[in-house]
């Protein structure tokens, strides 16, 4: 069983993690990483983002979710779930980013954060019970 502290501090971590933009270098450029935790640590990822996900659409009763927010110019996303209890969200800020995630199975979560310049992510997940996040910073 998930602790209560996990799952809550996914939950965080997922709601705060706009306010974390690092300052554009001069060089053009981007760097990036993905969370794909397995285990138990997964499940607390999964439950956390459903958590953010079930407090952010609370009126809403759909057995997949999905969110794409975007503040800028040129930005690009797109979201394809096949299967039930999915959760993705696409969060963007800055220009010309392009995302997509697509998720074919059951029980699925990824969030994909790209902040800055000219980022670009395609993820995948197949099968049942994965979860991850990539972040990625372009400048």
């Amino acid at each position: 069983m998930i602790s209560a502290v996990k799952v809550l501090s996914m939950a965080a971590l997922v709601a705060a993690m706009p306010l974390f933009a690092p300052a554009s270098p001069a060089n053009a450029g981007s760097i990036g990483f993905t969370v794909s935790p397995k285990g138990e640590d997964a499940e607390a990822l999964r439950s956390g983002l459903a958590l953010y996900s079930t407090v952010r659409s609370l009126r809403k009763h759909k057995k997949n979710r999905a969110k794409i927010e975007q503040y800028g110019e040129g930005n690009g996303a797109a979201i394809s779930q096949r299967g039930e209890n999915n959760w993705a969200n696409v969060f963007q800020r800055g220009r010309g980013n392009t995302g997509t995630i697509s998720q074919n199975g059951d029980d699925n979560a990824f969030a994909l954060v790209q902040l800055g310049k000219r980022n670009s992510s395609q993820v995948t997940q197949n099968g049942n019970g994965n979860a991850g996040i990539r972040f990625e910073w372009g400048w």
